[in-house]
């Protein structure tokens, strides 16, 4: 059964916002830092897989970064809140767009 969650890390500033599944893998990652909770990571497994076998993994981690490689119960998750799938939803598709704006700008301005 998929679960959503989010959970903030003090000591980095940062939200996590994880989809996961019934083994504890993580299907998409955000990562939103600092107080205006700028996205850093926006990332799909799934994708990140594809990228892996296409070799173009360095030009997606660039873009949207990658999930964390472990189950979520092998690390401490930080007191973690559920979230619906809505909720998730809204977080992934605005870190997405973010991720994929800083992208072009990155593209067009050459560095």
């Amino acid at each position: 059964m998929t679960r959503w969650f989010r959970s903030y890390w003090a000591e980095e500033d940062t939200w996590f916002y994880f989809e996961v599944d019934a083994g504890g893998w993580i299907n998409r990652q955000v990562e939103l830092q600092g107080p205006l909770e700028k996205p850093i990571t926006a990332a799909s497994l799934a994708e990140w897989e594809a990228a892996q076998q296409a070799g173009t993994l360095a030009d997606y981690e660039a873009t949207f970064g990658a999930t964390a490689e472990v189950p979520v119960h092998e690390w401490d998750a930080h007191e973690p809140h559920d979230l619906t799938a809505s909720e998730f939803e809204t977080v992934w598709l605005t870190a997405r767009a973010t991720c994929q704006a800083r992208a072009r700008a990155r593209s067009t301005h050459g560095t």
